[in-house]
């Protein structure tokens, strides 16, 4: 029974692997005639069961067994590399999670803090020349 139920998930295994490879995630570029590449990015997800047993006759035992998979593929975002080489990530959709869209943001609110704190000091720095006159 084990080289049976071995052959029903390597063969369905094996189409899996047909059916999701890099490709599908990281699509094939698609260049603009400005000089604009595209590269579309998606999200692969699966699923697999399978099973079997053997089932005892008069005759001989044999075997009854199936597998199944499902794959989804979802678009996500697309990676705009710009003529004069300026890359931009297009992303699609709401984020999935709040946390994903705090996460996202960290770096813009640290270059705003680091502007506050330019500019705070830029003023302290030029207060004195102000006194002074």
């Amino acid at each position: 029974m084990s080289n049976a139920i071995e052959g029903v998930m390597g063969v369905s295994m094996e189409k899996i692997r047909e059916m999701v490879d890099v490709n599908t995630i990281i699509g094939d570029p698609i260049t603009a005639p400005n000089g604009t590449t595209i590269i579309p990015v998606s999200k692969v997800s699966f699923g697999f069961a399978s099973g079997g047993s053997d089932l005892p006759t008069q005759a001989a035992e044999k075997f009854a067994g199936g597998a199944g998979a499902g794959v989804t593929v979802k678009p996500q975002a697309f990676i705009v590399i710009k003529a004069d080489g300026d890359v931009e990530l297009m992303e699609l959709g709401a984020k999935s999670s709040p946390v994903e869209g705090i996460v996202d943001a960290i770096p813009g609110v640290i270059e705003k803090i680091k502007g506050l704190v330019a500019d705070k000091k830029a003023k302290k720095e030029s207060k004195p020349e102000e006194d002074a006159e």
